[in-house]
């Protein structure tokens, strides 16, 4: 089976790159071309656990290709996933310009039957914008060539991308017509024989249950937040709070570690999107609204504990940061609360160290030399006035407490992702400061 998979970004390559593993022959189309230039060298554009040796392992084994040109591959492939960019516009809507983009160039050189599947995250409603926009270019060449439209929406973690793809535990495939849904069938069923789960279902559904995913669990975090901030007020200790409402199997224990709040690629971009698409209909996301109030709001209370620390006085302080990416095991900084931290410290007046195990050339790229970039954790404390730790990166977790006591002006830690025992740090000499505790 030959498929075409268009955006060689997070989503495309990993896409790509996998079904290839699986024995589909697969090419990866983008329009930059020194991205594809860098991948057919063997240059991979993105940090992803265990990415890189599969895509050289599948372009060696003739399975991965890589072009600049779509239309040369559509007379050879049954299937086109559409994983191009959908970034936030101003107002929060998803920009389809590269999907519709996409959509265009696949109307104006295809030839024969294919099945064309958006992978993107995309509002409710785009499936039939595709459509429309091919049978309005096949019109233009007065053709009538049959072709199908299916949602695949993607449901990969960063960190953990290989894994989930290779593994899922459902694969969600929104399709108009039989035919589509036994071409879809037929290219995931290797990724399934011990668990065959496919869930088929209309289109509009399939778009809107990525949102839905997202959004519930933004909601779930957002909320452990908000009781965290609640239980400093009171006098709670949120990790007993979760452990308690954790062990009700209707809840579950997943994504209810308070923290400095969430970013990433998907759940920001994806909640903006939701609440926009409810306003375009006349409806309003009150919970969902409430949401992205709160992680807004949480990804400045590290800075606001700091200052409070200090009576308000920052000026001319130098403060550590550990972690930069949003998350562990991935360079990905968008909408990384750590960005919201370095500035609000940079406004302050102060200067910032920072050490990231494989951000920092993202954060040189986003920020520049605004701040002080360190080889290493201990390099980064040295002679600063406290540290916050904002990823929890796992070499982050059992520092030398004496070096890192030593090292620094003022021994104090403030801790965005609760990784440290309190009592540990106490006899240890230090100061600590955490999440709803």
């Amino acid at each position: 089976m030959k498929i075409a998979v268009v955006g060689t970004g997070y989503v495309g390559l990993v896409t790509g790159t996998c079904f290839a593993e699986m024995g589909v022959d697969v090419t990866c189309v983008d329009i930059d071309k020194k991205k594809i230039e860098n991948l057919n060298n063997g240059v991979i554009p993105i940090y992803e656990p265990g990415l890189e040796p599969m895509v050289k392992r599948n372009v060696q084994a003739g399975r991965l290709h890589f072009t600049t040109d779509l239309r040369n591959c559509l007379d050879d492939v049954e299937v086109v996933f559409s994983a191009v960019g959908t970034p936030p516009d101003n107002d929060g809507s998803a920009d389809l310009k590269f999907v519709m983009d996409v959509a265009r160039t696949i109307g104006q050189n295809m030839t024969k039957y294919i099945l064309v599947v958006t992978k993107s995250t995309v509002p409710v409603g785009t499936a039939k914008k595709v459509r429309a926009a091919i049978e309005a270019e096949l019109d233009k060449r007065g053709l009538k060539i049959d072709f199908d439209v299916a949602s695949n929406p993607e449901f990969l973690k960063e960190g953990d991308a290989i894994k989930d793809f290779m593994s899922p535990d459902r694969v969600v495939v929104g399709v108009e017509t039989k035919r589509a849904e036994e071409i879809m069938a037929r290219l995931y069923r290797p990724f399934l024989l011990n668990n065959f789960r496919v869930i088929f279902m209309d289109v509009p559904s399939a778009e809107m249950t990525k949102y839905a995913a997202n959004a519930m669990l933004a909601t779930r975090i957002s909320f452990m937040n908000d009781i965290a901030n609640l239980c400093e007020i009171i006098g709670a200790d949120v990790n007993m709070v979760r452990k308690g409402i954790g062990s009700d199997t209707r809840i579950g224990k997943k994504f209810l570690y308070p923290g400095c709040g969430y970013g990433g690629s998907c759940f920001p971009k994806d909640v903006k999107a939701l609440i926009h698409t409810a306003k375009d209909n006349g409806y309003t996301m009150q919970v969902i609204e409430a949401v992205e109030r709160v992680n807004e709001n949480q990804k400045a209370i590290l800075f606001e504990k700091l200052k409070k620390y200090y009576g308000g006085d920052l000026q001319g302080r130098t403060i550590a940061l550990w972690g930069l990416s949003f998350k562990p095991e991935t360079d990905d900084m968008r909408e990384a609360p750590s960005l919201v931290i370095i500035d609000k410290l940079l406004k302050a007046g102060c200067t910032v160290r920072v050490f990231d195990p494989i951000a920092m050339n993202e954060c040189k790229r986003r920020i520049g030399d605004t701040v002080t970039y360190c080889n290493d954790i201990y390099e980064a404390v040295e002679g600063v006035d406290a540290l916050i730790v904002v990823t929890e990166w796992k070499e982050f977790r059992l520092p030398e407490w004496n070096r890192l006591k030593n090292s620094m002006k003022r021994p104090v830690i403030f801790d965005g992702r609760n990784i440290y025992n309190p009592d540990e740090l106490k006899t240890n000499g230090l100061e600590y400061f955490c999440i709803g505790k």
